[in-house]
């Protein structure tokens, strides 16, 4: 197992960062709203700065499930584009292929998003894409492959079944689920 992969269930990460990561964490969330671990249940005294931008930080990359070099390459792209540094991270991030094929609805996670891509399932204007890094421009139409439209997944996408776990499509994306498409129509923002 490489050193990027974590060695923690989703729902304890979920736990101990304070945020839902998958639909199986967020009824465990419900019972158990504490941190794990021996002393979850005790109050935490004041953070410091740096504790509070660390878990920020760490929560940034669960959510998109990124490795710590994955996360340096994008801050230093944002950091030399024009426009505030965080604003500019958050719409790299979310114009990943694994983050606009997961926001679209044809994935109930970022993990099953990122898998299906890796899987060769999707492509990008007519090609066929298999990095979950690769970056979605203005324009680009998202698809699923022809011969891969049969999964269970994507039937189930198609027929609206991921819409109770996955939250509303942003506003960014034109998706058209019956043809498992969607387009990128303009840059993210972070609100």
């Amino acid at each position: 197992m490489s050193k990027s992969r974590r060695g923690r269930s989703k729902v304890k990460l979920s736990r101990s960062l304070g945020i839902v990561l998958t639909p199986k964490a967020a009824k465990y969330f419900e019972r158990r709203p504490y941190p794990p671990g021996v002393h979850g249940r005790t109050r935490r005294r004041g953070q410091s700065e740096y504790a509070i931008r660390l878990l920020e930080k760490q929560r940034l990359r669960a959510q998109y499930g990124i490795s710590e070099a994955q996360l340096k390459i994008a801050f230093d792209h944002a950091k030399k584009q024009s426009g505030r540094v965080d604003d500019v991270l958050i719409g790299l991030l979310e114009s990943r292929l694994d983050a606009v094929v997961a926001r679209s609805g044809f994935a109930r996670t970022t993990a099953q998003a990122r898998q299906l891509v890796v899987h060769r399932h999707i492509g990008v204007n007519g090609s066929r894409v298999d990095k979950p890094s690769f970056q979605v421009k203005l324009g680009d139409v998202v698809h699923v492959l022809p011969k891969s439209r049969g999964l269970d997944v994507f039937r189930i996408a198609a027929d609206g079944g991921h819409a109770e776990v996955i939250a509303k499509v942003p506003d960014y994306l034109d998706v058209n689920l019956e043809q498992l498409t969607t387009r990128f129509t303009r840059p993210p923002v972070r609100s």
